[in-house]
């Protein structure tokens, strides 16, 4: 299975408000005037955890808030929320190979037991799972303890029956590849976009990178969470895999998101989806206008919080939203302050060249 992920868009989030103002009535023979107001914001979710990932209370005053794009000068946030209730379109990919199996046995009930506390029927949900081939059972349905259960099983039941069978098989298709597939395909829906990745997080043969993956998912303004098995490997595999290029890619791929990656182990399974979730909800919906002299392409994004010392902040999406130019060339389009606006700075992401 080919990944067509690389070949999406940037994801970014603008707003466009249009109003209609009339000073006085019209009579029928007088045009009625229409006054267009458009602005554009940004949103960023943004995980802000103290230094040991623990929850920060009380909640955190919006004015402590900045923004700096691409190394430009820091700029004071118009709003800082907590996301709350915000509807959630969450993938989940449980991943069959290595130490990640042995969470497997009772995941269907810890799926099950989210709704309706932790995932209401606002938040959609799909699920997959990655074995000698990738399976999916549930696609964008809302979040219901029954359903989650049902897919869970559905989705594993190749995986149960070939394990109790001895049964062997060539895997088709490998963790960055389907996690590129997987954020394509998430990109695609509305609402909070995440990625629950229960995994050893080993790759075994893609045809992508995980930093391409990185990159796409960064982009694209999708987290992922990651859950490993907290059991340690032992034996020349554990030492041969500390070795290897992209050890700790995984992780990377989790924080550079805007996620985390979550040790868990196979009677807290439960626990930690909860915790995850729980998380999801404590993140901080962090808005700006789009920068005055913003260009094309992926950014460079660092949000801090006056004296925050060592917190764990990770934002979701380095994009930023285009102005229309039909809206610009509209005459009853009322310009924006640049004023009131972050200002873009020269350094670009990876060092790469402005187009």
């Amino acid at each position: 299975m080919r990944s067509p992920f690389l070949k999406a868009g940037l994801f970014a989030i603008s707003s466009v408000i249009a109003l209609a103002a009339q000073q006085q009535p019209a009579s029928p023979d007088q045009p009625i005037h229409t006054l267009h107001v458009y602005t554009d914001l940004v949103q960023v979710p943004t995980l802000v955890l103290g230094r040991n990932h623990e929850s920060i209370s009380p909640q955190i005053a919006e004015q402590r808030f900045s923004v700096s794009i691409d190394f430009g000068p820091w700029f004071r946030v118009k709003h800082a929320r907590m996301e709350g209730t915000d509807p959630i379109s969450l993938s989940i990919l449980l991943d069959t190979n290595g130490a990640a199996a042995d969470l497997l046995p009772k995941i269907d009930e810890a799926l099950a037991a989210l709704a309706p506390l932790s995932l209401t029927a606002r938040d959609h949900v799909s699920i997959y799972v990655l074995d000698c081939a990738l399976t999916q059972s549930l696609n964008d349905i809302p979040a219901e303890s029954r359903l989650l259960k049902l897919g869970a099983d559905a989705a594993l039941k190749p995986w149960t029956t070939r394990k109790q069978d001895r049964r062997s098989c060539k895997q088709s298709v490998h963790l960055w590849d389907t996690l590129g597939f997987i954020a394509s395909e998430l990109s695609k829906l509305p609402g909070r976009r995440v990625v629950l990745v229960v995994s050893d997080g080993r790759d075994r043969g893609s045809v992508r990178s995980w930093n391409e993956v990185r990159s796409y998912t960064q982009a694209a303004g999708i987290a992922v969470f990651g859950m490993e098995n907290s059991a340690v490997t032992t034996g020349w595999s554990s030492i041969a895999w500390s070795h290897q290029n992209d050890a700790n890619a995984f992780q990377t791929i989790c924080e550079l998101s805007g996620g985390m990656l979550m040790l868990t182990n196979p009677d807290s399974i439960g626990k930690t989806l909860e915790q995850s979730i729980a998380l999801l909800r404590g993140r901080y919906i962090v808005e700006f206008p789009r920068p005055a002299n913003s260009t094309k392409g992926e950014h460079d994004m660092r949000i801090k919080i006056d004296k925050a010392g060592n917190d764990f902040i990770r934002p979701s999406g380095i994009s930023v939203p285009m102005p229309d130019p039909a809206v610009l060339a509209d005459p009853t389009t009322i310009p924006s302050d640049p004023s009131h606006a972050p200002e873009q700075g020269q350094r670009h992401v990876m060092g790469k060249p402005q187009k």
